[in-house]
């Protein structure tokens, strides 16, 4: 009596993985695999498309969204790593690290998990789509207006009333630049961040694209390079906790040389490289130029 009892009991807990459902979590993990290096690239050609083709009021409303998000990122930025004066006297690449690592990578992950349409990531999606006949020029252009349209009025909404030397100290380096410099550090930047997203892509938990985000753009922050979006908020809060920045410090001597130099990184460094390495561009080039020889 006992040994049957005891046998029917084992065979229950052999049983048991199957009435919880083992076989579904196992082929749902085999199923959510991350992407290879190909698989990004037609996963990117698909999501420019979609952006390209979405509606133009949703666009609007989608970029508001993601200048609120990166404005979030912004705002603790400046609560937390930019107000650790005794840190940055003694330890500055620390308080550099603090910086970086709380802030904009959340924001970007907001824009990522909870959908939202951001300039500088479309800067690479759109272009790639478009190399492979999926999305056309105008349609580009329109999302790129409405994006740096409202992301930048939507990002100047917050006030941080509390300790403003930090925000106030970042925004006046930030405006500091030649023209030449914040270009040039535009362009490192958006490097770093479109392969966040270019990496997001690849992942399918949330906890990969968390991973995948936060190195390339804590690493940005940390470094000073210049993110069009982000300067929308950061620099206009320093102007008002009382940095004495001018309008025009502030479009032309940052925004617009960081916007052209976020546009080249995100279009030819990132897009035109993965669509000759993994698409159709290299070979269409080659066949363009054989043709005119």
């Amino acid at each position: 009596m006992l040994q049957r009892s005891l046998r029917a009991s084992w065979n229950r807990l052999q049983s048991l993985p199957q009435r919880l459902g083992a076989t579904s979590v196992c082929t749902s993990t085999h199923d959510r695999e991350d992407r290879g290096p190909d698989q990004i690239y037609q996963q990117a050609i698909a999501m420019g498309a979609s952006k390209a083709t979405a509606p133009f009021d949703k666009t609007l409303l989608s970029a508001v969204l993601a200048g609120a998000y990166v404005g979030f990122g912004g705002m603790l930025a400046l609560s937390v790593g930019a107000n650790l004066p005794e840190i940055a006297a003694s330890n500055p690449g620390l308080q550099k690290l603090i910086l970086g690592g709380f802030g904009l990578p959340a924001g970007l992950m907001l824009v990522l998990v909870c959908g939202a349409e951001l300039f500088t990531s479309n800067t690479a999606m759109l272009p790639v789509a478009i190399y492979e006949g999926r999305a056309k020029l105008a349609q580009l252009v329109r999302n790129m207006a409405g994006a740096l349209m409202l992301v930048g009025i939507a990002s100047m909404g917050g006030v941080l009333a509390a300790a403003p030397d930090g925000p106030m100290a970042i925004a006046t380096y930030k405006t500091s630049h030649t023209f030449l410099e914040a270009f040039g550090r535009g362009i490192l930047c958006n490097w770093l961040v479109c392969l966040a997203v270019w990496q997001a892509t690849a992942a399918q938990t949330l906890g990969g694209k968390a991973i995948a985000v936060w190195f390339p753009i804590s690493a940005f922050v940390a470094m000073g390079l210049e993110h069009s979006v982000a300067n929308m908020f950061i620099i206009p809060m320093g102007m008002a906790c009382g940095a004495d920045i001018s309008a025009s410090q502030f479009l032309l001597g940052n925004l617009l040389p960081v916007t052209l130099g976020n546009m080249v990184a995100g279009s030819l460094f990132v897009a035109t490289s993965y669509s000759c390495v993994y698409g159709t561009l290299l070979p269409r080039l080659k066949s363009l130029l054989g043709s005119a020889r």
